[in-house]
Order: structure tokens, then C-alpha cells, then sequence
């Protein structure tokens, strides 16, 4: 489709749940030439229908990450719409072939991978020194009676750390975790030794890194091909008071599994920020799941990693109404 004037441009920013859109970037330009900017601090639901509704008179979309899967049979829905921008380098809910097809131009923003490295870290340390339990104002090891230090955390060296991805986030954690005096395996479908020994890990056998893991953490892309990696089989393999850390997608555990051997006792904890269906419903079996430690997939959001996101949203749209869209995302050949 032909770009629009930002003079008749309709915007609409999605699941700006703090309310910092505006703030983090300079939106009067688009304003200024007469462009109509709508924030959407809540999350508009799961029903196609209802997201629909809200979204049909806008011309452009700016989604936050995949809050707001925008797939085909939605973007069927939404005749007005001819650009979406993702937040982030990646969005796997955007159907781009869909797009495509109907003549929406999608493109994406920077991404800083810092945050998520350190928020697997903050994971990480909360499990081993049972945050959980010790935090005051209502944690167990404060108590009305006078209650203090109630649990025996852990010491990180000289455990064995399993990475299950050493890609660019991977690789942050395993350098961490190797300066805290870690061993630190890693394991993926396609990891060579060569690329291990750059990081200055050890390549081991996935069974391996379950098996004798203190601490396994996952750092891969979402795909056909990673959906369920983590499955009852890989789990039954854990210690028993191993650390299962997951900051990267929900989906890439078998969360029934998952649930399984936290009720039974057989993991020591399981540290996530990512889930099945976000956000995590309110009745989820796993909000009341014992040894857990859980965040609101709050990997990524940062003010730095916020400013970067909308800063180059307002550019991408400015880009796209000036005939010449940047950071185009295109779909990959079937």
C-alpha cells in the first residue's frame, strides 16, 4: 500500500503497561503534521473480536514484543491497518506473510541484549538465595514472631551451569557465570565445540547438561523447531535441587511437565519470566506452584531498552509516511 501523510496517520501504541511511551520518546513531530497517537495501557485481551474492535480505525500499529500477537486471522480483520512496528528485532506472533500478502509494511527497532542477561542473573541469584522466602515485608523469613534468616542459600562457585543456547544472551550469561567461578557447560542443536571454546565453555551432550546441571538457564529463539525442547524426559533428568531458569520464551518448556515435578518435589526451583499464555492468567496453576520464583517477563524492560524501542518506532513511522521505510521486516521463503 501507499504510505500515508503523518496528516492522516491514526497510531496506536499497545501494552504500555507503565505509561511511558510518551515520555521515552519525542512524538510531536508526527503530532505537529497532524497525526492522532492513542496509547493503550492495557492489555486488550485474547479474543480476536475484542482486539479487533479496538484496533480497526488505526493505521498504524506499534506493538510492544509479542503481548499483542497480531496473526493472520486478526490482520484479516483490520482493513485500516497498513504499517505495524515491533519492538525489538524479532516478533514471532507478527505473521509477516500475512502482512505481506494484504499490503502491510512491518518493520522493527533496536534492542539492547544487556537487560535480559542481567535479569537472567537477578533470576539466577533470587533461587539460590531463596529471595522468595527471605524477603522482608511479608516473606517467610520475616515473621510476626520475630522470625530471621530462615533458609541456607547457595554459593554459585564451582557449580556446573548449563546454557541451553550460546547465542548473543547465552553467551553474556556463560561470561558471567565463568567470572563467579562457575563451570559452565553448553548445549544446542546446532553448537560446535569451536564456537563453546570462543566463549570459554565446554560443549556437552543435552543429556549431559541436564543430568549434572546445578543450574540450567535457556537462551533460545522460539521456533518450530525449539517449541518444547524442554520436555518430561529432559526434567526427570534434573537434580533434585537443581535451579531451572527459563527468561527467554515460555513455550520452550513443557510446562505441564514443569508443573509436575515442582508439585512432586523432584526440582529445587524453577525461576521464570516467561510463560504459555502471557499475561500469566490470574487462576494459573503456576502462580501457586511451590519452588517457584516468578516475574512478570520483565527481561527486557528497562528505561535504556524502553528509549531505544519507541525512539526508533518514532523514526520507523516517519520513515514509512515519508515513501522510504526503514528496518523492514521481511518473511522468511517457506
Amino acid at each position: 500500500m501507499t504510505p500515508a501523510s503523518p496528516l492522516r496517520l491514526s497510531i496506536a501504541i499497545l501494552d504500555d503497561y507503565q505509561g511511558v511511551a510518551r515520555e521515552l520518546a519525542d512524538w510531536s513531530g508526527l503530532e505537529a503534521a497532524g497525526a492522532e497517537v492513542t496509547v493503550f495501557r492495557e492489555h486488550l485481551g485474547h479474543d480476536d473480536a475484542a482486539v479487533a474492535a479496538a484496533l480497526e480505525p488505526f493505521d498504524a500499529v506499534v506493538a510492544m514484543r509479542e503481548r499483542t500477537p497480531l496473526r493472520a486471522e486478526r490482520l484479516a480483520l483490520l482493513p485500516n491497518l497498513r504499517l505495524i512496528v515491533s519492538t525489538g528485532r524479532r516478533n514471532a506472533s507478527i505473521d509477516l506473510a500475512a502482512a505481506a500478502e494484504r499490503g502491510i509494511t512491518v518493520c522493527h527497532t533496536g534492542y539492547l541484549p544487556s537487560p535480559a542477561a542481567e535479569h537472567t542473573w537477578a533470576l539466577i541469584h533470587a533461587a539460590t538465595r531463596r529471595l522468595d522466602a527471605e524477603l522482608g515485608g511479608g516473606g517467610a523469613g520475616w515473621t510476626d514472631d520475630g522470625g530471621w534468616q530462615t533458609t541456607l542459600g547457595r554459593g554459585l562457585e564451582g557449580r556446573r551451569l548449563g546454557v541451553v543456547g550460546l547465542g548473543n544472551l547465552g553467551s553474556r550469561v556463560a561470561r558471567v557465570g565463568l567470572a563467579f567461578g562457575m563451570d559452565v557447560v553448553a548445549w544446542s542443536q546446532n553448537l560446535t565445540d569451536e564456537r563453546a571454546a570462543e566463549v570459554g565453555v565446554r560443549r556437552v551432550e543435552k543429556e549431559e547438561l541436564f543430568a549434572t546441571s546445578d543450574i540450567v538457564t535457556l537462551h533460545l529463539v522460539l521456533s518450530a523447531r525449539s517449541r518444547g525442547i524442554v520436555g518430561a524426559e529432559d526434567l526427570a533428568l534434573l537434580k533434585h535441587d537443581a535451579i531451572l531458569v527459563n527468561s527467554s520464551r515460555g513455550p520452550l518448556v513443557d510446562e505441564a511437565a514443569l508443573l509436575e515435578e515442582l508439585t512432586a518435589g523432584r526440582i529445587g526451583c524453577a525461576a521464570l519470566d516467561v510463560y504459555d499464555v502471557e499475561p500469566l492468567p490470574a487462576g494459573h496453576p503456576l502462580r501457586t506452584a511451590p519452588r517457584t520464583i516468578l516475574t512478570p517477563h520483565i527481561g527486557y524492560v528497562t528505561r535504556e531498552q524502553y528509549e531505544v524501542f519507541y525512539r526508533d518506532a518514532v523514526e520507523d513511522i516517519e520513515a514509512w509516511a515519508a515513501g522510504s521505510p526503514i528496518r523492514v521486516m521481511e518473511p522468511r521463503p517457506s
